[in-house]
């Protein structure tokens, strides 16, 4: 008879093996933590968690709907703004509010689809809001909506080590600890001015989620609001927008590294209309109206938002103020310079245009590449995370060393390595063990993608050049990791070398079989 355990669907056999794990440990422990390990396993058979994060104002809400395409979060400030939205799969449309007592209750959808801003229920009463969409998006990505993350300080990070958030975390904002607390990954939102609590709220991420660090495995950042980095405060920008803004996410990736894979640029706003409906066939004749303008009126008005809504011309002021309000003075612009490059373009490609300069797809990408792709390995990597504080707080030397002895076992097997990787990868973001940053990189890289290219910093060279280099990079960790490490840094150096040896393995399938 097929057991529970195996009649779930997990994101991939890693996710299996440790589901079998703890269906096996669980006879061994005590009853609060087998009921942890059942809290486990319901969080490894449900789809990737993703929290958006950041800070007040940033536009998380406003990403969030483009990642979802439809204006469904709220974006303004507001009741529900205040409160975490978990956003998931399901067969028919519906809101559902959380209460703190377990009991739930149903709300309609606004008249626009969105959540309502005001939810009929008094607040205080309220733990989070659970949406389902009959939206692909979220089949296999489930993605959390938190308000903004509060002040930090180190102190109240480093007391934040229970599971599940059991002890509440002082460092985030009240409403956030349950989403974030229940996050496999984080999509963390900044804007212009990096600021040290930014780091810290990473660190936060880490303190509420049973100490699964932020890392390039389960952590991206966005610039938000790329439209609105002045060009000439950035040397080399030649005076353009977005190329100010890439370099900008540079030195804000250097700021924020290792703890997220990188930081991309992207225009919420911009992506929210043009991904969610809100771009029209009379948002682009409102647009080519403007196009027809005398060129100095034109170039007047795109001076300031007043000047756009303000200024005496033939295009009516409701249809400028509702370009502004959904386009920006940046998107408006673009979407001129595509009219003057194409003047009969349709109003469906101008659209599409109008996304492609968002930056969404960079975003969009990443999350494919370095979440999804990877879900089996983040997935299980968490739940091993959480099993080991589960056992670490049940007081018991006995039941830790079972749960111990049984990880050891799991990671033992070759299918596993992924997971190793993934420790090593944590090791090294989080400053336990320390390497030159030369070496260092080439760790983060190893872990940072699942693309052979990607992963030997040879992207788009001939097979036989990664061939070759990943066996000479797995001949020189394994000397490395006998001759010239440390102990510690010994034990990160044998993972790495097993993974360059099975990239050359994966390259060249069938020929060698990996060492045990």
């Amino acid at each position: 008879m097929t057991s529970p355990v195996e009649q779930q669907r997990w994101a991939g056999p890693l996710s299996a093996s440790v589901a079998r794990m703890c269906a096996g440990l669980r006879g061994q422990v005590c009853e609060r933590t087998a009921a942890g390990f059942d809290e486990v396993l319901h969080r490894m058979s449900a789809p990737l968690q993703v929290a958006v994060a950041g800070r007040i104002k940033s536009g998380k809400s406003t990403l969030v709907n483009a990642m979802i395409g439809r204006r469904v979060a709220p974006t303004d400030v507001g009741e529900c703004t205040r409160l975490v939205t978990r956003f998931q799969y399901g067969t028919v449309d519906r809101v559902e509010v959380v209460f703190h007592d377990g009991s739930k209750q149903a709300v309609p959808f606004d008249t626009d689809g969105g959540i309502p801003a005001e939810l009929g229920v008094e607040p205080e009463r309220v733990s989070h809001l659970e949406a389902y969409l009959t939206n692909a998006v979220l089949r296999d990505l489930t993605v959390i909506d938190t308000p903004g993350l509060g002040s930090l300080d180190a102190a109240s990070v480093a007391r934040t080590e229970q599971l599940l958030g059991a002890r509440e975390p002082d460092d985030l904002d009240p409403v956030s600890r349950s989403a974030v607390a229940g996050a496999e990954a984080v999509l963390y939102v900044v804007t212009q001015a990096v600021r040290a609590d930014d780091q810290l709220a990473l660190d936060a991420f880490t303190a509420a989620t049973a100490s699964r660090d932020a890392g390039p495995a389960n952590a991206i950042a966005v610039l938000n609001k790329a439209d609105t980095v002045e060009p000439d405060s950035v040397p080399g920008s030649g005076g353009e927008v977005w190329r100010a803004a890439e370099s900008l996410a540079a030195e804000q990736a250097a700021l924020l590294g290792p703890r997220v894979a990188e930081v991309l640029p992207v225009i919420g706003l911009l992506a929210e209309t043009a991904e969610t409906g809100g771009f029209g066939a009379a948002d682009a004749e409102a647009l080519r109206a403007l196009a027809e303008l005398d060129e100095a009126d034109r170039l007047t008005m795109l001076m300031s938002a007043d000047l756009f809504t303000g200024w005496e011309c033939a295009v009516p002021e409701r249809a400028r103020e509702r370009l502004l309000e959904r386009l920006d003075l940046y998107g408006v612009r673009r979407a001129l310079a595509v009219l003057a490059d194409d003047p009969e373009i349709t109003a469906g490609a101008l659209r599409r245009a109008l996304l492609d300069s968002s930056g969404l797809a960079g975003v969009l990408g990443r999350l494919d590449e370095v979440f999804r792709a990877r879900a089996d390995g983040i997935k299980a990597a968490a739940a091993l995370a959480s099993v080991t504080a589960l056992a670490q707080a049940s007081g018991d030397a006995g039941e830790r060393q079972r749960v111990h002895d049984a990880i050891e076992v799991l990671l033992s097997r070759r299918e596993a390595h992924q997971l190793r990787v993934l420790e090593a990868l944590t090791l090294v973001t989080s400053g336990a063990v320390r390497f030159p940053e030369d070496l260092a990189a080439e760790v983060l890289r190893i872990g940072g993608s699942a693309d052979p290219g990607a992963q030997l910093g040879l992207a788009g060279r001939p097979q036989q050049e990664l061939v070759e280099y990943a066996l000479e990079r797995a001949s020189w960790w394994r000397s490395f990791a006998s001759f010239g490490a440390t102990p510690a840094q010994s034990r990160v150096a044998f993972v790495v070398h097993r993974a360059y040896f099975l990239i050359w393995q994966q390259l060249q399938p069938g020929q060698v079989r990996a060492p045990g």
